[in-house]
């Protein structure tokens, strides 16, 4: 899948200022100008465009950055996402209705959250520690010992 005009343009250019930015090289220039600013600060006599100079500078690049890395969080999020969705997709038993679990609300997310501290708790009461259920086979277990409950409680005990 090709990307055609600005897009592609921007996505080469934001990779390329991400790695960029993101390596040892980066910060030793960084802290170079830091300290080539501060040894002239006696030259300018710290005056206010000396301040201004450093203040301006950072602020431009901080906001700057702060949209190229939220595109690559946004872009590794995704790439993670998808490799989760792999993983679930081809496990026997997993539960499918976790795919894409990262579009669903806050609220739809707590309620599964829940689900599985409950799901947490029924586990530790399986006598192999090894035991992992799908929220499906732990639902049908789950289902299967409360019929088992109830056939119990109609069914009276043989003496």
């Amino acid at each position: 899948m090709k990307k055609k005009g600005f897009s592609a343009v921007f996505e080469r250019f934001s990779t390329l200022v991400t790695k960029a930015t993101g390596s040892s090289t980066a910060f030793l220039l960084a802290l170079l100008t830091v300290i080539i600013w501060l040894i002239t600060g006696p030259i300018f006599h710290y005056s206010d465009t000396w301040q201004l100079v450093i203040n301006t500078g950072t602020t431009i690049i901080t906001f700057l950055m702060v949209f190229l890395i939220q595109k690559s969080q946004n872009k590794d999020s995704m790439a993670i996402q998808l490799k989760l969705n792999e993983l679930i997709a081809s496990q026997d038993g997993a539960s499918n209705r976790l795919l894409n679990i990262e579009d669903l609300s806050e609220e739809e997310l707590i309620t599964l959250h829940r689900y599985f501290t409950v799901l947490v708790e029924k586990s530790k009461q399986d006598l192999k520690l090894t035991a992992s259920h799908s929220i499906e086979e732990a639902e049908e277990r789950h289902e299967e010992k409360l019929e088992d409950q109830r056939k119990d409680k109609v069914q009276p005990k043989a003496a």
